[in-house]
């Protein structure tokens, strides 16, 4: 609030001035808050509209991942397919990343949803996984609809090849949606940190898509595989693909490492203490020296203090711990049949993987979807 020294001016118009400028001051922040809660107003009939711009005659595809809202290979894909104009575009996706989550489900817990900006679509963030969050999509729970045309997972940075399907998140997610009865695919970028760089999801959203369209072409025929979802896999240079490749899941595995982690460098070791920690029991140190300097001042025996444990302070069990961190080695990969995902994928071209629920892909379906795909690279996709 503004002050006039009284001093200055005779105590009447002092007092008349004061109460200007405080009236004054009441004014501008009534009209700072009228216009805060317009814009407020505004911004949230912006959101609703968006939210709400869902064209019933226009079929839903819902996107989500392994590595959360806001990685790119996500945000790229969802931009593509709101450009395209075809297509009511929604998104239920990790929080976090989940990459490695495998196909788990968060059970005994409340997780927490909101919704997350993507423009021209409706999208949340989920503190869950992936499966999480493509079980609760399907569910009627959160969006309007409970059976979109198709749930793409992805895209993932770095290869779901071979064994790496059994814990990866992306491949989860269009499980979780193959299980439910909903047409799936799974796309996944090679990436290698010391050669990849962000435009390559761009260009790996741009390869995509002509399969995307196709698949929910077919769909809408009712020709598209049903006991199956496709695995994608893009080369680490998307733009200098060879072309699609129909492959079989491969046995291939990265050589798990778990490498031991002195306690002095594990934050969680018992006698490591951060500074909050460490302040608490400082600080109640200090407290117990000053009750005993106090009564000495006074003469007096200091009582007796009860040791009371600080809410911040670590405690021992006493037991011996140790502690490991688990890395992944790429291991030689032997020539061996070109049809399997990762020796497609190494040679350049896009793998494409029909995957089943079960472990076995029965011959039936590996017909059916083999059928499939070959149609569309022969030549399909293009339309």
């Amino acid at each position: 609030m503004t002050t006039m020294k009284n001093n200055m001016f005779p105590p009447g118009l002092v007092n008349n001035l004061q109460d200007v400028l405080s009236k004054k001051g009441a004014n501008k922040n009534e009209q700072k808050q009228q216009k805060d809660d317009d814009s407020t107003e505004t911004s949230t009939s912006s959101s609703s509209t968006a939210g709400n711009e869902n064209d019933s005659s226009k079929p839903v595809v819902l996107v989500t991942n392994g590595e959360g809202v806001d990685s790119l290979g996500l945000v790229y894909l969802v931009q593509a397919l709101v450009g395209l104009g075809l297509y009511n575009v929604n998104v239920c996706a990790p929080h976090s990343d989940k990459s490695a989550s495998g196909h788990s489900l968060t059970v005994r817990e409340t997780i927490t949803v909101t919704q997350a900006e993507i423009e021209g679509a409706t999208a949340y963030e989920v503190t869950g996984t992936t499966v999480d969050c493509v079980s609760l999509a399907l569910s009627g729970a959160l969006f309007s609809w409970t059976k979109p045309l198709l749930v793409i997972s992805g895209i993932n940075r770095g290869s779901s090849c071979g064994h790496h399907m059994f814990h990866s998140g992306v491949i989860a997610g269009a499980r979780e949606a193959l299980i439910s009865g909903v047409p799936s695919l799974s796309i996944s970028l090679n990436w290698k940190r010391e050669e990849s760089q962000e435009s390559d999801f761009k260009d790996a959203v741009a390869v995509s898509l002509p399969l995307i369209n196709a698949a929910l072409r077919d769909i809408e025929k009712g020709v598209f595989p049903k006991s199956c979802f496709l695995s994608i896999e893009i080369p680490t240079s998307p733009k200098a693909n060879k072309g699609f490749k129909l492959t079989k899941q491969s046995m291939w595995r990265s050589t798990p490492c778990w490498q031991a982690v002195p306690a002095n460098r594990n934050p969680s070791a018992p006698h490591f203490m951060g500074n909050q920690q460490s302040l608490g029991l400082q600080l109640a140190q200090l407290g117990r020296d000053a009750s005993a300097a106090g009564a000495a001042r006074r003469g007096t025996t200091p009582r007796k203090n009860e040791e009371v444990e600080s809410v911040g302070a670590a405690k021992s069990d006493n037991k011996a711990k140790k502690y490991f961190r688990l890395e992944f080695l790429d291991k030689e990969r032997e020539a061996t049949d070109d049809e399997l995902d990762f020796k497609a994928l190494g040679n350049g071209f896009i793998a494409v993987t029909p995957v089943s629920v079960s472990l076995q892909l029965e011959s039936d379906i590996q017909t059916a979807a083999s059928s499939w795909i070959s149609g569309v690279l022969s030549g399909g996709a293009e339309e």
